[in-house]
């Protein structure tokens, strides 16, 4: 086997640290190691004697719903890295022995397209990176529209020992299931029937509960694995009588991912003294999208001030609005690209997203505008109607403006989740930064309340003003980038600030250059601790940078 490197403890142990798990990740592939340590995994392994060692192993698992293979789910919240999790599960089982074939399900075509790329090397967000094994021997990647003309690959990487990871999005094998049971020139057989026949198959299903009651699913336990790992944020099933799922091994919930600080903290806001009730529900609507603004343009320029002062990446942000129907988003659409909203400066900045009839420019237009929404920053405002689910894992969203929701609609991972991912990967100690923000003036009471209910999704949530002397403005605010005088000492170049009547100081030997640089370095450092730039004047601040300044110029580094 390829890239076999020592024990199953030193795989994980490897894996790990290559592919930086988080804990709940970890935990997760510590939990797979136990499973495949404690069953035989193969086509006539007894599903009754592996259940039976589950359950002594792990005795809050119930059972594996019916299907003749051990079929376990791992509940992982939206934001703390379930893909990253799947490429950990293939590469443990793959670099251990275990198997070799693996079958990847996706609920719909963002998934799908977002499993292949992130399986793919040399994409953006390859999963294996770092992992040795498959450094010079990736895997074969097989995909719902390629898998008639990829068996002649698959056949070799079958000669080579190497991996093959199929995948497919389930609506394809509702819709296309006959093509993949004809017989392939090059298998000597169907493809459906090549993959069943494979001893080694594992079956890994991406967010199941979109399509436990479909019949592609049991066209897909056909196959029958010696092995099915689901892996969702929500373990039930979709529907008004959702029922959770008995095959939960492992849960890792939003509360969690909150607390360790994996992803960011959601609060609710309104404007200060505001009664919703005092305007009409039209009024009201249109508040709410321009506080939406304003929450959107303070984390703007949050993010850009943290970029320009730690030198990280620029992130652009987006604002989320969630219409009722197609109409609303349409007629939400055109209020925003009118010339009395903010100028008319979002017109061009905006994209409606949902099923209503488009023609293919605009759709393809629509669908490449989301595509670029983490890189090129056009696209400031993003108009959904229920079309944006799991799956889309940007992590530029702060803001969401859902309109006429329910306070139980509001805290839900579904709507919630689509704006929780870190856009740093790690939290930055900038409130704004770190927090998703939802506008929710005619429920931020009952959002606050029903919050601290027993089972709701978040622990807490907290609430945000806004207006003067609130955590937003409720002005724009723009960030003016000039050099101080101090730097324009340093540098020569010309100072933001204009004073004809006193001549530049110029700092007169390289030392007092040096020196002058540090200092500036600290105040920079510790920006974020002054209310105002008065503050440089007392005392008890000054000792403090002081303290610093000498500190770091008398360090040995810095002499050497």
């Amino acid at each position: 086997m390829l890239g076999r490197i020592g024990t199953p403890d030193q795989v994980r142990r490897e894996l790990v640290a290559r592919m930086s798990l988080r804990i709940p990740q970890e935990h997760s592939l510590d939990i797979l190691a136990d499973v495949t340590d404690l069953l035989k995994l193969g086509k006539d392994a007894s599903n009754e004697a592996a259940l039976e060692a589950i359950k002594a192993a792990f005795p809050e698992f119930g059972d594996f719903e019916g299907r003749d293979f051990p079929s376990l789910c791992f509940a992982l919240a939206t934001g703390v890295g379930k893909t990253r999790l799947l490429g950990a599960f293939i590469a443990f089982l793959y670099i251990t022995g275990r198997s070799k074939n693996f079958f990847v399900l996706a609920p719909n075509t963002t998934i799908y397209q977002k499993l292949v790329a992130d399986l793919t090397p040399g994409t953006r967000k390859y999963v294996f990176k770092g992992v040795s094994a498959f450094t010079q021997h990736p895997p074969v990647v097989v995909t719902g529209d390629t898998w008639d003309q990829s068996t002649i690959f698959v056949e070799a990487a079958r000669r080579n020992g190497g991996a093959v990871i199929n995948v497919f999005n389930i609506d394809k094998i509702n819709k296309e299931g006959g093509r993949i049971k004809k017989l392939n020139e090059y298998v000597g057989d169907s493809y459906f029937n090549f993959l069943a026949g494979l001893p080694d198959l594992v079956l890994i299903m991406d967010e199941a509960h979109r399509y436990r009651a479909k019949a592609g699913l049991k066209a897909v336990t056909d196959l029958k694995p010696v092995l099915g790992l689901e892996l969702t944020a929500t373990p039930k099933s979709v529907g008004a009588r959702a029922v959770g799922f008995q095959n939960v091994i492992y849960k890792f919930g939003l509360g969690e991912a909150m607390e360790h600080g994996y992803v960011k903290e959601p609060a609710v806001a309104t404007r200060k003294d505001f009664d919703p009730k005092s305007v009409t529900p039209e009024r009201l609507e249109e508040i709410k999208l321009e506080d939406g603004i304003h929450a959107h343009e303070h984390v703007r320029l949050e993010l850009e001030k943290y970029a320009t002062e730690t030198g990280r990446p620029r992130v652009r942000p987006f604002m989320l609005v969630v219409a009722q129907d197609t109409d609303d988003a349409r007629r939400i659409r055109g209020r925003i690209q009118s010339d009395s909203f903010f100028g008319g400066y979002y017109k061009d900045r905006v994209i409606q997203v949902d099923s209503s009839g488009k023609s293919k420019e605009e759709s393809d237009e629509v669908t490449e505008r989301l595509l670029k929404l983490e890189t090129d920053g056009t696209t400031e405002i993003v108009i959904h109607v229920n079309m944006l689910k799991e799956g889309w894992d940007v992590t530029n969203l702060f803001t969401i403006v859902p309109l006429r929701a329910s306070a139980s609609d509001i805290l839900t991972e579904q709507t919630l989740g689509r704006g929780l991912r870190l856009p740093y990967g790690e939290r930055t100690k900038v409130e704004a930064i770190d927090r998703l923000t939802v506008i929710a003036h005619d429920r931020f009471a009952e959002v606050i309340e029903k919050a601290k209910e027993p089972g709701s999704v978040v622990a807490t949530m907290k609430a945000v003003v806004i207006g003067e002397g609130g955590d937003i403005p409720a002005t724009g605010s723009t960030l003016v980038q000039a050099p101080s005088r101090a730097e324009a000492a340093l540098t020569g170049a010309a100072s933001g600030l204009s004073d004809h009547s006193q001549e530049p100081f110029v700092f007169q030997t390289q030392e007092e250059r040096t020196v002058a640089k540090v200092t500036l370095d600290v105040i920079h450092a510790m920006e974020r601790e002054f209310k105002t730039l008065d503050d440089l004047h007392k005392p008890e601040v000054q000792a403090k940078i002081a303290a610093k300044v000498e500190a770091i110029s008398k360090s040995p580094s810095r002499n050497s």
